[in-house]
């Protein structure tokens, strides 16, 4: 967390000379003394060549020959003036001069230095990596080292056509990932015992108070306000619920679940299985009580001890959540992993977060697709009971190829293992006369020790990180990477000054409880993983072939532009990506003690101080990982600062009716009471409205929530107005960073009126979607709003003021920061500004060749858009029976991702090429849809019917170009090759449209039988 920010400091105040990192300013522009000209000075004397100081641009030549700058950013010199031609504009200046309010222009660079080389900069980050010490750490707690197989790091992980993806929202064009996500489902049902599951939530913490909620939701009418959680609950568990739970007014009681007897109502409950401290309870009885209570039961389960244990949904567990982070996922000092959610089918309306559903195309083939579901929430707005629009699609798919390669044998082989090695390590511990507490674990023990501080010393010393339950008990966690040696390491620490009396090899034929158990209640007997998907690809060669198949049935930004109107797909470059794959950041658990983390800490401290000077805020919290978690952040921070002031009546939030979905859904999650603001023709917020609506609610004002430049793709000149009125009446500005891309460098969000504003670190900031996830949502916030950000319960960030814990780990997606810093490095102050301005144009250059053929919608008062522009296709529904999906996936056959559809007005698309895409690729894109424009004009005139057409068949797959019969008013020539360009590289879609409805009205949301894949 950044204390403070001051834009007229010319030098960022940093401590440690090791953060003295891409700030010093560069010299761009040769200058010479005032007065003087050809470096004379004014009096006329000479200056002889001895005496003579070189300028830092004469000596340019002497740094590293790399400009990533103009790699990253698509067009050159000659067709940026191409562009600038087209637009009327004799510079890129003039353009953004006409484009942005003059009123909130920066008037100065960024203080954040030149642009550096790939190679420099990955070396300094090396550096910074090498300051984070690699222990052993056995603390659990919900994270575990593990194995990430080879051949899925190397060709999942860290491969662009995995990374580079988008939201699975055109299905025809995304058979691969989601056929894995579904996978991950399967993997997911069978391993809970459970009916239906999700393709993953952000992070076990958050998806256990999507649990409390979902049941809040459920079981609403009973007007029960209560919500029980087992004190052996993860206590960042615990704490994400509790920072949930107080907005709504949601009361969570922690207690011990051997006696709590339900004589206070709960509409649900929150078990551990295993417990937190490794005990394993049978829960039965209390789930029979708590269901006689008319409560709901969800237990949070760690998935790999499912192999083993009797599963959630066999002993009356309503919903599961969990963690599948040690399914191949690297520890990552928290994230990004996915987690799970699995429920009854009874409550499939009510499943928050993203679901893959099976369906069928236009030829009867089955097909994947998200559920109606899935979208549900966004369209419920105030009424929605989750703001999760996201998912961590790239992990969830990473734990699900996990789970493909060692199938139902080799994972319960990996925790039999893991079981037998904690029973030996219990066992040495017995004989060395400690006391193990629980009599039945599965992979954690607790230790009962006559005061902790020595033997965690000892551990220290031997680079062993313990976790501290008390201050009488050690925890020990053990995991897939644990090596016979560990235990000689921890047998020795707990030794001290003793010779261990005993090899392991003397330990190993002790009894193993789960695997010959006392207690067969508690042992899994129920099959599962018996998907053929699971059973056939064992060998490296064929999980290698079978991702491959996957891979080539998605589209990434590895097969061309995906142009999608407030989504911001750039490029994620490699030198970017390179250092998430590091050890030093990679395999680090988020809870070590923060002297081993010196490398994450200077790392966040730089990236804070960067997105502060980029945005003009005083302190930067980066502990919500996801846009949605950033917009949720950002309004408890707003709630807190009135509560603090005594303002506890303040709860009425404006939004835009132009508001993406989430925002509305966020505000209620805070405790918010939503109050729509009307928007005028053009599409801006109407001033006379909100002046009104903030004049009635004066008293009660809490938030604006805004989005800037708008939804709508415009810079609104009202935008200081708006802010000023929010003020007046006591309410403060939040701004949804969504389209922060169009501002870096020429505008600051602090600077012109916002109070609050979260980042989308994944669209700005070059971190890849993944596929859908992972994200990452800081959030900014002005200086009498730095005392409230999050804090966590178990590393020490914030202040004891704070909101409470947002994500389980304290910086949540640790990991994946390195990207950002990367970017922002490389880049420097002059090449973040010309990325924004390059976005503008790109945009623009878009717009204006496209208008004689699409109208566009907003525009601002010079006839300009921001960095992305909304297409009117609803004229044509009229004309030629044509909707915005007929034309989104005729795109597909052009080889095109199509852009935002129907967002954020119905019948439109909004187009965002970003700074990334080169002038060529803009006008294959111009010249496709002018060609699409062309199809439907045949269609006006009648020349072509109107229901069997080249669009109404889009898009067009190989089977259909391959097939017997062609009985088509076009030909096939024209359908798959509109365009000559596509014939050099055509990306075919894997299925064809797809039959959504179908897919609604028959639900099925997990792998099917082999034979129903087959045409």
């Amino acid at each position: 967390m950044l204390e403070s920010s001051n834009y007229e400091q010319n030098t960022l105040e940093l401590s440690g000379s090791e953060l003295n990192t891409a700030q010093k300013p560069t010299v761009e522009t040769a200058t010479t003394a005032s007065g003087s000209c050809n470096g004379l000075p004014s009096n006329g004397a000479k200056i002889t060549p001895q005496t003579k100081k070189p300028s830092e641009l004469e000596l340019s030549w002497l740094a590293h020959g790399d400009n990533f700058v103009q790699r990253h950013i698509g067009p050159d010199a000659d067709e940026v003036q191409q562009m600038l031609d087209v637009l009327g504009c004799d510079t890129l200046e003039s353009l953004i001069e006409k484009t942005i309010p003059s009123a909130i222009r920066i008037n100065k660079p960024l203080n954040l230095g030149g642009s550096r080389s790939e190679s420099e900069l990955l070396g300094e980050l090396k550096d910074i990596a090498s300051k984070n010490q690699l222990f052993r750490s056995f603390i659990g707690m919900g994270y575990y080292n593990c194995i990430t197989p080879a051949v899925i790091g190397r060709n999942i992980l860290e491969n662009p056509a995995w990374y580079t993806q988008y939201t699975p929202y055109q299905p025809e064009i995304a058979q691969g990932r989601l056929e894995a996500l579904l996978n991950f489902q399967t993997m997911v049902i069978d391993l809970t015992g459970l009916e239906i599951a999700n393709a993953s939530l952000l992070d076990e913490g958050t998806a256990a108070a999507e649990a409390m909620t979902m049941s809040y939701g459920i079981k609403e009418k009973s007007k029960v306000k209560a919500f029980w959680v087992s004190e052996d609950c993860h206590p960042q568990t615990i704490d994400v619920i509790k920072t949930r739970a107080i907005p709504l007014g949601i009361e969570v009681i922690v207690g011990n679940h051997q006696t709590f007897n339900f004589e206070q109502k709960v509409f649900g409950v929150l078990l551990q299985y295993p417990a937190s401290d490794g005990a394993i309870y049978d829960y039965e009885d209390f789930i029979n009580r708590a269901h006689a209570a008319d409560a709901l039961v969800t237990v949070a389960a760690d998935l790999l001890s499912l192999t083993l244990l009797k599963p959630p949904g066999e002993f009356g567990a309503d919903i599961a959540v969990g963690n599948t982070q040690r399914f191949g996922v690297p520890l990552g000092y928290g994230g990004p992993h996915a987690a799970y959610f699995a429920t009854k089918e009874a409550y499939k309306r009510q499943l928050p977060g993203r679901l893959v559903g099976v369906s069928k195309d236009v030829h009867g083939q089955t097909a994947l697709r998200l559920a109606l579901q899935t979208r549900e929430q966004h369209i419920r707005r105030d009424k929605a009971t989750s703001n999760i629009c996201t998912a961590q699609v790239l992990l969830a798919i990473t734990a699900s190829m996990y789970a493909v390669y060692h199938g139902s044998k080799g994972l319960k082989q990996i925790a039999e293992r893991i079981h037998k090695l904690t029973v030996v390590l219990a066992t040495g511990l017995q004989r060395l006369g400690y006391e193990i507490k629980s009599e039945l674990f599965f992979d954690t023990l607790q230790v009962k020790v006559a005061g902790t501080e020595d033997i965690l010393e000892r551990a220290i010393a031997r680079r062993i990180n313990l976790r501290q339950i008390d201050q009488d008990t050690v925890g020990i966690s053990l995991d897939e990477t644990t090596s016979k040696q560990d235990l000689i390491d921890l047998f020795e620490v707990f030794a001290g000054d003793k010779t261990v009396p005993f090899t392991i090899e003397e330990l190993a034929s002790v009894n193993f409880p789960l695997i010959n158990p006392p207690q067969a209640g508690l042992v899994r007997t129920s099959s599962y993983l018996t998907h053929p998907v699971f059973n056939q690809y064992h060998s490296e060669t064929e999980l290698l072939r079978y991702m491959y198949r996957l891979q080539s049935k998605d589209l990434s930004l590895t097969t061309a532009m995906i142009p999608l109107g407030s989504c911001t797909m750039k490029l994620n470059a490699t030198s970017e990506m390179i250092p998430i794959t590091w050890a030093e950041f990679a395999q680090i658990h988020p809870f070590v003690p923060l002297a081993q983390t010196q490398g994450y800490q200077i790392l966040f401290q730089q990236l804070e101080q960067w997105l502060a000077e980029i945005t003009g805020f005083a302190g930067i919290s980066l502990q919500p990982n996801a846009g949605s978690q950033g917009e949720y952040a950002g309004l408890l921070v707003i709630r807190q600062y009135h509560l603090q002031r005594g303002d506890t009546h303040r709860n009425i939030c404006l939004i835009p009716q132009s508001a993406h979905g989430t925002n509305p859904a966020s505000a209620v999650m805070a405790g918010m009471k939503v109050v729509a603001v009307a928007c005028d023709e053009q599409g801006n917020i109407d001033v006379a409205d909100l002046k009104a609506k903030a004049e009635k609610h004066k008293d009660d004002l809490a938030a604006l929530m805004v989005t800037y430049p708008s939804t709508h793709g415009v810079f609104e000149e009202s935008i200081l107005e708006i802010c000023e009125v929010v003020h007046q009446y006591g309410g403060q500005v939040y701004m949804d960073g969504a389209n922060m891309n169009a501002q870096v460098g020429l505008c600051r969000p602090a600077d012109f009126g916002a109070d609050v504003c979260h980042l989308n670190l994944h669209k700005t900031f070059c971190i890849p979607h993944g596929g859908g996830g992972p994200g990452m949502g800081p959030i900014g916030v002005k200086s009498h709003l730095v005392p409230f950000l999050p804090n966590h319960p178990v590393v020490p960030v914030g202040t004891e003021q704070g909101i409470g814990a947002i994500a389980s780990a304290p910086w949540s997606s640790a990991s994946i920061l390195p990207i950002s810093w990367m970017y922002i490095a490389l880049m420097g102050s002059a090449g973040l500004t010309k990325a924004t301005e390059v976005a503008i144009l790109n945009a623009n250059y878009i717009a204006k060749r496209l208008e004689a053929y699409y109208p566009v919608l907003y525009q601002g008062k010079n006839g300009l858009v921001a960095h992305e522009c909304i297409l009117d296709l609803r004229q044509f529904k009229k004309t030629a029976e044509i909707e915005v999906d007929d034309i989104a996936k005729r795109l597909i056959d052009y080889g095109f991702h199509p852009p935002t559809v129907s967002w954020p007005v119905p019948g439109t698309i909004m187009v965002e090429p970003t700074e990334s895409e080169s002038k060529q690729e803009l006008d294959r894109f111009c010249d496709a849809m002018i060609a699409i424009r062309e199809e439907i004009a045949e269609i006006e005139s009648g020349k072509v019917e109107r229901k069997n057409n080249v669009l109404k068949n889009a898009p067009h797959t190989a089977a259909d170009l391959t097939a017997s019969e062609w009985n088509r008013p076009y030909s096939r020539e024209q359908a798959v090759y509109p365009v000559n360009g596509v014939r050099e590289h055509k990306f075919w879609p894997a299925v064809g449209r797809i039959d959504q409805a179908y897919g609604d009205r028959n639900l099925v949301c997990s792998c099917l039988p082999m034979d129903a894949y087959s045409v």
